[in-house]
C-alpha cells in the first residue's frame, strides 16, 4: 500500500449534484435511482453544502412514517427546503492530497464523504466506499 497515493486515484469526478432551489423530494429520487448517499449542493460550480441519505432519513421517517414515493414527495417538498437539511460548509479537501489525509479526515469527523474542492470548485466527492475499494484493491 502506498502511503502518499493520490486522493485523485480514487475520488469520484464530476459527482452528481443538487441545487438549493430544487425539490427536496429530487434529492430522494437521486439517492433512489443513482444508488448514492452523498449529493453535493451547489451554486454554479460552488459547493455550498451537502446532503446526505441520512439527513433525508431523518426528515422523511421522523415526520411522515410509512408512505408510498407520491405521497412522501409531496410532503417533503412541502415541508423543507434544501437548506433546511443540508449541511451548511462542510468540511473538504482538495484533489492535491492523499488518501490517508482523506482517510485521516474521515475517521476523526465522523462522516461518510468528503466534497473534493479546487480553486473555490467542487471537483469531485471521496467516500468511505471509495477508500474501502482502495483498500480491497491492496489485497
Amino acid at each position: 500500500m502506498k502511503k502518499n497515493e493520490s486522493l485523485n486515484r480514487i475520488m469520484t469526478t464530476d459527482p452528481i449534484t443538487i441545487r438549493q432551489n430544487e425539490p427536496v423530494s429530487r434529492v430522494r429520487q437521486i439517492f433512489e435511482e443513482k444508488h448514492i448517499h452523498h449529493l453535493p449542493v451547489v451554486e454554479g460550480q460552488k459547493l455550498v453544502g451537502i446532503i446526505s441519505s441520512s439527513d433525508l432519513l431523518r426528515a422523511s421517517f421522523g415526520a411522515f412514517g410509512n408512505q408510498d414515493d407520491r405521497g412522501l414527495d409531496a410532503m417533503l417538498d412541502h415541508t423543507y427546503t434544501i437548506p433546511d437539511l443540508m449541511q451548511r460548509n462542510p468540511v473538504t479537501i482538495g484533489s492535491g492530497q492523499t488518501v490517508r489525509e482523506a482517510a485521516e479526515i474521515l475517521v476523526s469527523s465522523g462522516f461518510h464523504s468528503l466534497p473534493v474542492v479546487d480553486d473555490g470548485r467542487l471537483t469531485g466527492i471521496v467516500t468511505s466506499t471509495d477508500l474501502i475499494q482502495y483498500l480491497l484493491n491492496q489485497y
